[in-house]
């Protein structure tokens, strides 16, 4: 599964005055599609009745709103300057040119979601300073509960919380997966909600078996998903993958040893 590689076609409801792709781009990298109900309502607003500075303002509202783009999220002014100045900002406006980022989740990368054991969880407090913690669990333990929105069963654990102090601070959350076997990570850019009190959503979100205490759970509305090359990322397999496939190979083994004791005693 190549996730470089799931940019779906993208489709528009005439008349809907919003993008209908599951990737949440706009069509054809035209922003303006997205946006042209809004425009309409425009074109009959009685702008006589406002003054000139007023009427510079929302103008200049709309056009940001139309220009927005998805990877805006993290594509901040000072990082477009730095990009600017060092060589890239061409190839990144190229992605933009396209509407950015993805915001729904595909079925590959529902897929994705489902397979790790291990994820990253980046939150900051309300000054701004970050903090990454490490989850876990076995695989399906990150679930998709809707095409924007994730969630897992958050375990007990050192009890520092860390990260829930963080988000009832400031909601904004980042979580990176990485799949060390394939090569592959994904980075989403979400706000997340402390669901505490909630046993039938952390029932349904607690991996069957599992041999933990669950004791909240935690949802992500994913704001912007990319997904990155394989560059630099070392790889990786899960031991239980290499016990499997070592089982295999001592299996043939024996199974080939017997075959050449066999042949050479059909000879004598």
């Amino acid at each position: 599964m190549d996730l470089l590689a799931i940019k779906e076609p993208f489709a528009v409801s005439p008349g809907s005055g919003s993008c209908t792709s599951v990737n949440g781009h706009c069509p054809s990298g035209n922003q303006e599609d997205s946006h042209f109900t809004v425009c309409d309502r425009l074109s009959t607003f009685p702008w006589s009745s406002l003054s000139t500075k007023l009427v510079g303002l929302l103008e200049r509202i709309v056009m940001n709103e139309r220009l927005k783009i998805v990877s805006d999220v993290a594509f901040t002014p000072s990082a477009k300057a730095i990009q600017s100045r060092k060589g890239s900002r061409s190839a990144h406006a190229r992605m933009e040119s396209n509407g950015g980022w993805a915001t729904a989740i595909t079925p590959d990368l529902a897929a994705f979601i489902a397979a790790p054991t291990s994820v990253f969880l980046a939150t900051a407090n309300a000054a701004g300073r970050p903090n990454i913690q490490h989850r876990g669990g076995p695989p399906g333990f990150l679930g998709v509960l809707e095409d924007r929105t994730i969630g897992f069963a958050d375990f007990k654990g050192n009890r520092q919380y860390i990260s829930s102090g963080n988000l009832a601070e400031n909601p904004k959350a980042h979580l990176y997966l990485m799949d060390y076997s394939t090569r592959q990570r994904v980075k989403l850019c979400e706000t997340a909600q402390m669901a505490e009190g909630s046993g039938a959503l952390v029932e349904c979100l607690m991996p069957p078996k599992y041999q933990a205490v669950e004791e909240q759970a935690i949802l992500f509305h994913v704001d912007a998903w990319d997904a990155k090359c394989p560059q630099h990322i070392p790889q990786r397999l899960d031991a239980a993958e290499v016990t499997v496939a070592l089982e295999a190979r001592d299996k043939r083994i024996g199974e080939l040893e017997a075959e050449i004791h066999r042949l050479r005693t059909s000879k004598v």
